[in-house]
């Protein structure tokens, strides 16, 4: 099973880059993973919130290929703690039908319809709100952890 991050706007902080980066990194040991960044509309700021997301969703939708199961990262989306997270893509591991998960972060102002139609479910990483830069960090932190779960490595304590 192949593991696909796509997210709206390119991460911005260096701090953030090298930390995504380690993270993407460790993850090699255990899945193949890939990390797509589409980029900001251009001229955001003449278009509603709702024209900004149709065109985002346009862009996600596209990177998306025949066969995905599509998980958008939403705060109203399903909590888990991290052993459940682990559970959940072991799961997919073992029992699941797609060669790829792909998992979304959109951009400020959610997702299109398009985008929702498509999905197969919404997770959140919390109640809070972060950035969607930091998100992209949480996110590459909590797959490697999940990893470290499923393979008994020393590197969650519960």
């Amino acid at each position: 099973m192949k593991i696909c991050l796509v997210a709206v706007g390119k991460t911005q902080e260096t701090y953030l880059v090298q930390g995504i980066e380690r993270y993407i990194d460790r993850l090699k040991h255990y899945t193949s993973f890939e990390f797509v960044q589409i980029q900001d509309i251009k001229n955001a700021s003449k278009l509603t919130q709702n024209e900004i997301k149709i065109q985002e969703g346009k862009l996600i939708t596209g990177k998306f290929l025949e066969g995905d199961e599509i998980y958008l990262l939403d705060e109203l989306g399903k909590t888990f703690r991290s052993i459940e997270f682990a559970d959940f893509l072991n799961d997919k591991q073992i029992y699941g039908s797609a060669k790829r998960i792909v998992f979304v972060i959109g951009g400020p102002y959610g997702f299109s319809q398009e985008v929702y139609s498509r999905a197969r479910g919404k997770i959140s990483l919390s109640t809070l709100t972060f950035s969607h830069q930091m998100v992209r960090l949480f996110f590459v932190e909590q797959l490697y952890r999940a990893f470290t779960i499923i393979k008994g490595e020393p590197y969650h304590h519960e």
